[in-house]
């Protein structure tokens, strides 16, 4: 683990996969940091918001670590400046609660995820291996219409247009495009996708249905997700 001191020398090298804690409670950042170092990964802890983009431009880490609660809205607007700067990092928001407001804010200031507090271990690391996995080369591939889910790479292909995804976005779509034509009740969609152990906002689904409608949908190209009221929901031509 490396906490990060702002009057270290610059020379200092950082192999990757660097992750960076910015101003994340402490307890969280040792934990995670200790869980990611045995993993192989290096993380660093920035505790001022202030520093995170000198330090992004220095040693350019894979990820980013921020917490949503801490210091207002300023690491919304750290997310949203590394976005303008079109810089190419994963970014991961901690958040208290799920609520349809903090998952907007999140996703919408550019964050790729987001991460409910307290800190469990086996959630946090199936969140970074799921965006750092190394490259593997045999391509595995879902498709129906001119949709095209590349598994090894987790994006979505439209009329060879590349779509990211953010891992729930990803894992929603597989299982509709691994049932095509096929009506999915709400309460499979959780089971499979979510998990047993779901403790979320009942409306969830209803909101990453939408945010794969407006990425799916952004061009004016027709409607593949389908509600089918009382039920669920189902991948159809129409």
């Amino acid at each position: 683990m490396f906490i990060y001191n702002k009057n270290m020398s610059t020379t200092m090298t950082v192999l990757n996969p660097c992750i960076f804690f910015v101003q994340t409670e402490e307890g969280f950042a040792q934990k995670a940091s200790l869980d990611l170092t045995e993993a192989g990964y290096h993380p660093m802890i920035i505790p001022d918001l202030q520093e995170a983009l000198a330090e992004v431009e220095k040693f350019r880490p894979s990820m980013l670590v921020i917490d949503r609660t801490l210091a207002g809205d300023a690491g919304l607007t750290l997310c949203q400046q590394l976005r303008k700067a079109e810089t190419q990092i994963f970014i991961i928001m901690l958040i208290p609660k799920e609520t349809v407001e903090e998952r907007v804010a999140c996703l919408e200031s550019g964050a790729d995820d987001y991460l409910v507090k307290p800190y469990h271990q086996e959630a946090f690391l199936r969140l970074v291996r799921f965006y750092l996995q190394p490259t593997i080369t045999v391509k595995e591939q879902l498709r129906f219409r001119e949709l095209v889910l590349d598994l090894t790479t987790r994006r979505l292909f439209l009329n060879d247009k590349a779509i990211d995804l953010t891992m729930k976005e990803f894992e929603l779509l597989k299982y509709l495009m691994s049932h095509p034509r096929e009506v999915l009740t709400r309460e499979q969609i959780l089971e499979n996708v979510w998990g047993y152990d779901f403790q979320g906002e009942s409306n969830v689904i209803e909101v990453y249905i939408r945010y794969l409608r407006l990425k799916m949908e952004s061009e004016g190209h027709k409607r593949l997700i389908h509600t089918v009221r009382g039920v669920g929901y189902v991948l159809r031509e129409s």
